[in-house]
């Protein structure tokens, strides 16, 4: 991290192939910060994002995500990078022949989580902060759209993450139940 900031972007050219997505990204968010990304669909709003958790390398300009220098990062650190930040996908991208609560141990597993008590005791850790701990060993498309993603958002707060990032968090979703995710991030 550089001082508080746990983004910045300094004149970042984002590029989806070869197709130029967004040109002089300057961004900065400290620890603390809750920032929205609005365009139009299509403006480079999800590109950004994959920047910032290493799914799309920066071309120009400089950016820092958790501490790692995305210009420099490599395959290897990804991974680690992932681990501080947490996810939130704009479709979910829940294990769909998986429990709730295999699809949280397999994050866990996946970060490096050994201890089966610790990953248990995790697992229903997160889910009740997302008041669905009733929910652990339904299947998701047992779940309504509101619960997929309270549950979406339980996984993205299993490593404890610097931070939180994301696409389109309530985009599929009625109006009150949307005010409860954002509540629910904040």
């Amino acid at each position: 991290m550089i001082g508080n900031s746990i983004i910045k972007l300094s004149g970042v050219a984002i590029f989806q192939q070869k197709h130029l997505v967004l040109t002089n990204v300057n961004l900065h968010i400290d620890k603390g910060d809750f920032v929205w990304v609005i365009g139009q669909t299509g403006s480079g709003k999800s590109s950004l994002l994959k920047v910032i958790y290493g799914d799309l390398a920066i071309n120009g300009g400089s950016g820092h995500a958790c501490g790692y220098d995305l210009g420099k990062i490599t395959d290897n650190d990804i991974p680690f990078l992932r681990r501080k930040l947490g996810i939130v996908f704009q479709d979910f991208q829940l294990l769909t022949d998986r429990s709730v609560e295999q699809n949280l141990l397999f994050v866990m597993r996946a970060t490096g989580w050994t201890d089966p008590k610790l990953i248990a005791d995790r697992a229903l850790d997160v889910l009740e902060k997302v008041g669905l701990r009733s929910k652990l060993k339904k299947m998701p498309h047992e779940l309504s759209g509101g619960e997929q993603q309270r549950i979406v958002i339980a996984r993205a707060l299993l490593n404890d993450p610097e931070i939180i990032l994301a696409d389109e968090p309530t985009g599929n979703l009625d109006p009150d139940t949307s005010e409860e995710i954002i509540l629910l991030l904040k």
